[in-house]
C-alpha cells in the first residue's frame, strides 16, 4: 500500500464523537518524526528520498543504504525501514545483516525501549527491544498485541502511547515526569486513556506533544531544557499545556522541539532556541529532532543544523 493509500485509509476511519475529522485537520505522522521521510534519534539519522534510504551519525555525510522504501525510523542503535510490500526490516551496524520484523505492515513506530506495529488491520503490535551490554539492541522475536483501532502511536524513553481512530490518546508506562499528563506522578498498571481529540503524539527522554484535531500543540513531562517551552521549564510539567497553534506535523527530540505550521513554515523552540517558538524555516516539508542537531526536508533538499544555529543544505535528495 502506498503513502497515497494509506492516508486515505486513514482519513476513512477517523471519527470524533461520531463526525468525520475534517479534511483541512493535519494527517497523523506515520513516524517518530513529522513524517515517514525522516527519523532521528539522538545522533542518528535516517533520511528517505524518493524510496531509497540515506543513513549517518552526527554530521557524518549521508551514506545510500537501499531502495524500494517508504517510511524510515531509528531508535537508539538500531535502523528499521518499510518496503513498499509492507515488510518491517531492522539492523544495526550492518544492513548486509538486516532481519525481517514483520508483514503486513501499515506504519511503525520506534524508540529506545522497542518499536510499535501498526497492521493494515488497524491492530497495534509491540516489539520489545534488550540492550546488549550497553552496546546495540536485541529484539525480541515475538511482538505482543496491545490495541485494537490504530491511528497513530510513539515509543518513549520512559512511556508509550497510542491514539485510535475516535482520536484517543492512551499512555503506559513511568510517570515521574508528568509523562502521563493527568496531574499524577504515579504509573498505571496498563493503558490508560489521558487525552482526546489528538491526531498525532510524539515523545521522548520524559516528555511528550500532542497533536489536537484544532492544530493546538499540547505538552507535558521532563521540561529541563525547555522542550514543552514556558510549560514547567525548569523541572516538569503533570498536566497537558498548551504550547502552540495553527500547526500541521511536529517532531520532538531529546531537549527541542519543532513544528510545521499550516503555511509550510517550520517553528523551533528548547535548548539553544528559547522557550517561545521561532520561526526557522520558510518552508519544510518534514522535520526530525536529534540530540545535537535537526534534520528537515524542504522541497529536494536536505537540510541539517544544530539547535541555536542556521539550517545548512547537506545533499539534494533525488533518486
Amino acid at each position: 500500500m502506498n503513502q497515497q493509500n494509506i492516508e486515505k485509509n486513514i482519513l476513512s476511519k477517523v471519527f470524533v464523537t461520531g463526525l468525520i475529522f475534517s479534511l483541512v485537520v493535519a494527517m497523523p505522522a506515520v513516524a517518530d518524526s513529522s513524517g515517514p521521510h525522516l527519523a532521528g534519534y539522538y545522533d542518528r539519522f535516517l533520511a528517505l528520498c524518493g524510496d531509497s534510504v540515506f543513513e549517518w551519525d552526527g554530521f557524518d555525510k549521508p551514506a545510500k543504504r537501499m531502495s524500494g522504501i517508504t517510511q524510515v525510523g531509528v531508535g537508539r542503535s538500531n535502523s528499521y525501514v518499510l518496503t513498499k510490500k509492507g515488510v518491517l526490516l531492522a539492523w544495526g551496524d550492518n544492513t548486509d545483516k538486516s532481519i525481517t520484523l514483520s508483514n503486513q505492515v501499515r506504519s511503525f513506530h520506534a524508540g529506545r525501549s522497542g518499536v510499535f506495529v501498526i497492521r493494515d488491520d488497524n491492530t497495534l503490535w509491540q516489539f520489545d527491544t534488550k540492550s546488549l551490554f550497553g552496546f546495540g539492541e536485541n529484539i525480541t522475536p515475538k511482538p505482543k498485541k496491545i490495541a485494537n483501532n490504530i491511528l497513530t502511536a510513539s515509543i518513549g524513553d520512559s512511556a508509550n502511547y497510542y491514539v485510535t481512530n475516535d482520536g484517543n490518546l492512551f499512555v503506559y508506562g513511568l510517570a515521574h515526569r508528568g509523562q502521563y499528563g493527568d496531574g499524577k506522578l504515579n504509573s498505571s498498571k496498563s493503558y490508560i486513556q489521558t487525552a482526546s481529540d489528538v491526531t498525532q503524539v510524539v515523545s521522548h527522554t520524559g516528555h511528550t506533544l500532542i497533536l489536537k484535531q484544532d492544530g493546538t500543540v499540547w505538552g507535558t513531562g521532563g521540561n529541563i531544557y525547555g522542550p514543552l517551552g514556558n510549560h514547567g521549564i525548569g523541572d516538569k510539567a503533570i498536566k497537558w499545556g498548551l504550547i502552540f497553534n495553527d500547526v500541521k506535523r511536529m517532531a520532538t527530540g531529546s531537549s527541542h522541539s519543532l513544528v510545521i505550521r499550516h503555511d509550510g513554515s517550520l517553528w523551533t523552540w528548547g535548548r539553544n532556541e528559547g522557550l517561545e517558538p521561532k520561526q526557522i524555516m520558510s518552508s519544510a516539508n518534514t522535520v526530525a529532532a536529534g540530540s545535537r542537531s535537526t534534520i528537515a526536508l524542504s522541497d529536494d533538499t536536505l537540510w541539517q543544523w544544530s539547535p541555536g544555529s542556521r539550517p545548512k543544505a547537506i545533499m539534494k535528495c533525488v533518486n
